[in-house]
């Protein structure tokens, strides 16, 4: 796009990525940086620091990363070994010149770093057995080595566990052996002092062990403990033990719990004198550790905080405040403790909007510390963000959730649930904070992430909300459709009930999916934040498939696969419904959970197909010569034969989108109020409507006046409608020209309807509705429109030049930026795997140029095509001054799975540090990548 001296630019750039770890599978910190890094299955590695420092690595293939390791002070990027056998554990050695290899067969090898060379000096189970009691010698081998562990006092021995449960402690300068006889060993940890470690085991119970030079073989324990016992307990996976100033010993691990009681359950368990608290995760614990005070000469560890890592979320545990609170996450937020069903997000926030959100968000925080956020390494140097971003989620259990989107770091702010408006068989209160059901263990509730709904019928579908007035529309899987308003203040009322019949008495048409959610009858207590006011029923019950909201005229709009409605909520009066299914919309009335297709419909359906194919020659000619007279005089690119779709089609009655605008549909000379709907039959509704001025609202209704109808040629859905102004730009959202926000539309010139179906663009002159321009994508492009957003694109060179343009995403996963009105294509580009199809139907844009859709259940992928407005990490670490100059600063860049294009994700000043990561690509090999930063 070019005007005068601005030239706008599209460059397309995949900027961060927000949310937990897909499928996480190593946890590392270190302590000096301040650093945590998050390794996955897929091979990708995710490293934090303070909120807005991260960085992001994807491994060539796909291999799972088993374990992650920082190792300071060296510069190494890849070096495949080859060992004997599979590789189980890894040592590097904090001096940074050894790295120990534990294998499957039992060896130990060390190798040189930074070379990584193999040293002549490794460990074979026949050293080992010289030292162990004849009556060990059962002719078995050792096992696997399950752990190995560096003295904290002197780093030249070496604790090596066998899964046997053999310990021995190793000296590699003069070769001495101390041998510890265990039970079967699961996990090995030192105590600070280095005269004792502590052993986790199979049967539920850890054990401290004294070290002694004196004594070359120990057969008994200082203490053995079953804390969950004396029935049988599963294995102690991981056991920290942390000594304190008060000099009762913090004891930290996960597992132990009674088989058959709570085996099934996923806790890590924090004890210290008579304090025992049993947390109870609804995920797996892959890996935890403790942030200290960096003080090396403390006499003890004095925890600060406890990191544990799950399969869906991060959880932090301050361990410095009574009770052990956790601490609010800053980023690595679960966006799928409930699975997400949409998303809204809302540019440019007011400031009054933002706080009253945040203030709700506040008084929700339960059981929580305010500490500062313990991991925090790096700076970020991003610029603040010039205006504050808000990315609404609905999900599954029927709570939609607020997020700070305007920076690197997704932030939670806000969550709102509609299940306590209705009568489910559950008690909707925040289960997570609640004690167990037994007194022993003592379990608590911890983390957010909840994947079991009580009722699918709680699924939010599509959300609203207007920035200025505070007001929200939420509309579910069962034809609700909640009006709600933001509130400082708690409050305890009724909610109004409203019911909107959309089959209007149609004849032969019976529901049969789900019944409506009961409301409850009675008063109901909310807390400050959004409040329900009023609760519109469709019926039937079927998921709302589009809603639309206009503050400044009090009125909603909705559709589902039957019809779509109308609903003044300031007088709690429906006013208009429109019926949209067709005679053979069957499926339609079967509902989304409890769609079946018999095998009579299945075999009509195939016969109607095969005689629509038969179409005369005669009728082919009219049609052919019917499109060469709609051509224009100049070249056209050649456009794939596009067959009509059939009006009788199943769910062509479904309500695809919903819009209202003030503009010119009576006549030309006045304009006013009126609502337009699409639907999947490419027809498009319009009404004009009477709405009574602001201080009449109490006094007078609104009513539908003159309706047309737009039947698009190819019956394809409509999936987007959209009313431009005389100079072509979409018209300003409702209260900013009441209150100066914007430029007043030109109300002057002649409007256009801008209308966008799954197979084309096209631009239509009003009030005539008549046909101004168009792009036939489908025909051209051969993809369908899945995603479609008016977007303003700022300059880079100039602040105040901006353009408007439209953007699509298609099924294809691909890009399209045109022109407006007149629809001329600016670029394209490869975004989403086209085989992503939860990803395409994620996709949510921005009215400044971003995007950001579903890589996975738990992440959403950012991105950009705004040359101006780009949201990615600025962040620069404070290390060791280098000995290189020409290592003054890095950046990964890592290929993106669809395109092959290259994001920028970290920056680093003044580095000499080295990521040191491990993955067994086979039985055979390890692979040991090193990251300089």
């Amino acid at each position: 796009m070019r005007c005068q001296n601005h030239t706008l630019s599209f460059p397309f750039v995949q900027t961060v990525e927000h949310g937990f770890p897909n499928q996480p599978s190593a946890l590392a910190y270190d302590p000096k940086l301040q650093l945590m890094a998050i390794g996955t299955k897929s091979g990708a590695i995710k490293v934090y620091g303070a909120p807005g420092v991260e960085c992001t690595g994807l491994h060539k293939e796909t291999a799972t990363v088993t374990q992650l390791h920082f190792f300071p002070g060296q510069v190494k990027l890849s070096q495949p070994l080859m060992f004997a056998t599979r590789v189980t554990v890894l040592l590097p050695k904090l001096s940074c010149d050894l790295l120990a290899v534990g294998t499957e067969g039992g060896g130990v090898h060390f190798l040189e770093l930074p070379s990584f060379t193999l040293l002549d000096r490794s460990i074979f189970q026949d050293e080992i057995m010289q030292s162990v009691p004849e009556e060990y010698k059962c002719g078995k081998s050792l096992g696997p080595v399950e752990s190995l562990q560096e003295h904290p006092q002197h780093p030249d021995k070496i604790l090596i566990g066998y899964s046997r449960g053999l310990v021995v402690l190793w000296d590699l300068q003069i070769f001495v052996v101390c041998v510890f006889l265990l039970q079967q060993l699961e996990s090995l940890v030192w105590v600070r002092s280095g005269n004792s470690f502590v052993s986790s085991h199979s049967d539920g119970g850890y054990m401290v062990w004294p070290v002694s030079s004196s004594t070359p073989c120990t057969h008994e324990p200082v203490t053995s403990t079953i804390p969950y016992g004396p029935f049988p307990c599963k294995a102690v996976n991981k056991i920290l033990w942390r000594t304190t100033e008060s000099g009762a010993p913090l004891v930290l691990f996960s597992g132990g719990m009674p088989r058959a009681s709570y085996g099934d359950r996923h806790c890590l368990t924090i004890l210290q004198d008579s304090q025992h608290i049993t947390l109870d995760f609804t995920s797996r614990v892959i890996d935890f550790f403790t942030i200290h005070c960096i003080d090396r000469d403390k006499e003890f560890d004095d925890p600060l905080a406890l990191v544990v890592l799950l399969e869906e979320e991060l959880v932090v545990i301050d361990l410095q405040t009574a009770g052990w609170p956790t601490i609010p996450s800053p980023y690595l937020a679960p966006l799928h403790s409930s699975a997400i069903t949409c998303s809204y997000h809302i540019s440019n926030v007011p400031t009054k909007l933002w706080d009253r959100v945040i203030s709700a968000g506040q008084r929700q925080c339960h059981l929580q510390t305010h500490t500062n956020w313990p991991i925090c390494g790096g700076k970020n140097l991003a610029p603040s963000p010039k205006q504050q971003e808000l990315l609404l989620t609905g999900h599954e259990d029927g709570t939609v959730r607020f997020w700070d989107a305007s920076g690197v770091s997704l932030r939670p702010l806000y969550k709102l649930s509609t299940a306590n408006i209705f009568q489910t068989d559950c008690d909707h209160n925040d289960s997570l904070t609640q004690a167990g059901e037994e007194d022993w263990p003592p379990f608590r509730k911890v983390g957010c992430f909840d994947p079991y709904s009580d009722d699918p019928r709680l699924g939010i579908q599509k959300i609203c909300l207007c920035k200025y007035s505070g007001k929200l529309l939420v509309a579910g899987t069962a034809g609700q459709v909640i009006v709600l308003y933001l509130c400082d203040e708690k409050s305890d009322h009724m909610i109004d009930v409203a019911t909107v019949d959309l089959l209007q008495d149609r004849e032969g048409f019976t529901w049969k999916g789900h019944d409506r959610l009961p409301p409850k009858s009675s008063s109901v207590p909310f807390a400050p934040g959004f409040q329900p006011v009023v609760l519109v029923q469709c019926m039937p019950p079927a998921a709302v498939t589009a809603v639309t909201l206009h503050a400044e005229w009090n009125l909603i709009a909705f559709g589902t696969s039957h019809g779509f409605g109308l609903f003044d909520y300031h007088r709690r009066l429906g006013f208009h419904s429109r019926c949209t299914l067709h005679p053979n919309d069957s499926l339609a009335m079967e509902g989304p959970l409890s769609r079946v297709k018999s095998l009579k419909k299945s075999l009509r359906q195939s016969f109607r197909r095969i005689r629509k194919s038969r179409v005369s020659g005669k009728k082919r000619v009219q049609e052919a010569n019917a499109q060469l007279a709609e051509q224009d005089a100049e070249v056209t690119p050649v456009q794939r034969r596009i067959e009509p779709r059939s009006a009788d089609d199943s769910l062509s009655g479904v309500v695809r989108c919903l819009c209202f605008a003030d503009t010119f549909l009576r006549d030309g000379t006045h304009h006013g109020p009126t609502m337009w709907a699409g639907t999947n039959s490419g027809c498009v509704y319009a009404y004009a409507l009477d709405v009574p001025s602001q201080d009449k609202f109490s006094e007078q209704s609104v009513e539908a006046l003159l309706g047309k109808e737009i039947q698009l040629m190819h019956r394809a859905p409509v999936v987007s409608i959209a009313v431009l102004d005389g100079r072509g730009n979409p018209l300003p959202e409702p209260y900013e020209v009441s209150r100066d926000l914007a430029k007043a539309p030109d109300m002057q010139g002649s409007h256009s309807v801008l209308i966008a179906s799954e197979e084309q663009f096209k631009v239509f002159m009003l009030p005539r509705v008549s046909a101004k321009t168009k792009f036939k994508l489908t025909a051209h492009e051969g993809c369908r429109v899945r995603k479609v957003a008016l977007v303003n694109f700022s300059s880079v060179a100039s602040e105040d030049y901006s353009e408007n343009g439209l953007v699509c995403l298609t099924n294809l996963g691909d890009i399209h930026v045109f022109s407006i009105p007149a629809l001329r294509p600016q670029v394209r580009y490869d975004c989403i795997r086209k085989e992503d199809i939860s990803g395409i139907a994620s996709c949510v844009f921005t009215k400044t140029g971003q995007g950001f859709y579903l890589i996975s259940p738990s992440e959403y992928e950012r991105f950009s095509l705004s040359a101006r407005v780009i949201t990615k990490p600025l962040c620069q670490l404070d290390v060791d001054r280098p000995h290189d100059p020409s290592e003054l600063s890095f950046c990964t860049t890592v290929p993106h799975q669809a395109n092959g294009t290259h994001k920028t994700q970290f920056y680093v000043m003044l580095q000499n540090v080295t990521f040191f990561f491990f993955f067994p690509q086979s039985k055979m090999e390890v692979v040991i990548i090193a990251m300089s930063l």
